[in-house]
């Protein structure tokens, strides 16, 4: 019998990071912060890392 291990992606580990810090500003639903969370990471994403 095998067990299921659970990956957690660099991506995902981001997203929770930055939701987390989204909640603990202004009221935010967990799904409002997960979906600014999204956008937000796409935003970084598609600045050159050479200006971060």
């Amino acid at each position: 019998m095998t067990s299921a291990s659970l990956i957690i992606t660099g991506y995902e580990r981001r997203l929770a990071i930055v939701t987390a810090a989204l909640r603990t500003g202004p009221e935010l639903s967990e799904d409002a912060a997960r979906d600014l969370a999204v956008r937000v990471l796409a935003a970084l994403d598609h600045i050159p890392e050479t200006i971060r």
